[in-house]
């Protein structure tokens, strides 16, 4: 084959992409991220170290290095940045927890190609629902991903300066935005509305970070659980949007731009998508997702949401980079 000729390298990499996903959630599973960043730089230290097999953990750094995770440097081993920065423990934005996580769904992906076929979840979704006994571990393991947009919108919003505001978080979740904002804002108070399991968990963990006093939470359904009217200096919805229709976001858009005082702000982070769906990258295949899990959910456009958060009563739109997500802040 001559250099201009296609090969079936990039293809046989995506056929198997799935070892990708498992390699990765081994790795973090065992910690191996942790240790290289804390100084263990061959396979056998990695082996003594995690109390796995010398050959298991040859294999794994071989995957990681082949994933562009690790690098080999005079037969040392050492994470690249942003392993360093994503998948090492106990850190603000570590994604480790949510590696481990997602191997466990890989199995659901056999039934894509049925579900592509009938438009939706040909079984019942069964995550979405408030005695999931797995929430303690997922919502420790999505929390970081948001930690980017909501330290983006402190600065946005200027929060950190903004004296005692009233904040609402729907379906809060970790209370990861929350918490975020009470830290740089010692006057504002908080707000959230979720499941009551959920609501617990967010409670322990903003009085872990010692602002929990001013974190109040509403146990209920966000569909059916009223906002209130005019209470509101600033309300916030992330990563909901990508599970719900059309007409359901327009009416919580709606219900929210209600919550708000005159002159609020909404918040809003998901996974959008360009207005022609050519990209990012990211939000285009999170969209296999949905189909896969939810009755109507997909990643909407930014046109969508314009013309969505327009008619709710919002005034205007603006768009913001937050990856992995977009921050989108309406007035």
């Amino acid at each position: 084959m001559t250099d201009n000729q296609p090969t079936p390298d990039r293809i046989m990499r995506l056929i198997n992409g799935y070892w990708a996903t498992g390699v990765l959630a081994a790795a973090a599973t065992h910690s191996l991220f942790t240790h290289l960043e804390n100084g263990v730089d061959t396979a056998a230290g990695l082996a003594a170290r995690a109390e796995i097999s010398e050959r298991g953990a040859q294999t794994l750094l071989d995957g990681l290095v082949s994933v562009g995770l690790v690098e080999l440097h005079e037969g040392r081993y050492r994470n690249l940045p942003d392993a360093s920065t994503y998948l090492v423990e106990d850190t603000p934005v570590s994604l480790a927890r949510f590696a481990k996580l997602k191997l466990r769904h890989m199995g659901a992906l056999t039934g894509l190609a049925d579900v592509v076929r009938a438009g939706g979840p040909v079984t019942d979704p069964v995550v979405e629902v408030a005695n999931n006994p797995h929430w303690e571990e997922i919502v420790k393991a999505i929390a970081p991903q948001s930690v980017p947009a909501a330290t983006v919108a402190v600065e946005l919003l200027g929060l950190a300066d903004a004296g005692e505001i009233s904040i609402l978080d729907v379906g809060g979740g970790s209370g990861i935005y929350s918490g975020t904002w009470l830290e740089a804002n010692p006057a504002a108070r908080a707000t959230q509305i979720d499941w009551e399991p959920i609501n617990a968990i967010a409670r322990r963990l903003l009085d872990e970070r010692g602002v929990g006093d001013r974190f109040t939470c509403v146990d209920g359904d966000f569909h059916t659980t009223g906002f209130g009217t005019a209470e509101h200096d600033v309300a916030v919805y992330s990563h909901i949007a990508h599970q719900e229709g059309p007409e359901a976001n327009m009416e919580v858009f709606t219900r929210l731009r209600q919550a708000l005082k005159p002159g609020g702000t909404l918040v809003v982070c998901d996974y959008v998508v360009d207005d022609d769906r050519s990209g990012p990258a990211f939000p285009l295949i999170f969209a296999s997702e949905m189909l896969l899990k939810s009755k109507q959910g997909s990643t909407w456009r930014q046109a969508d949401y314009r013309e969505w958060l327009l008619k709710a009563g919002f005034e205007n739109v603006a768009f913001y980079s937050a990856p992995p997500g977009t921050l989108v802040i309406a007035r």
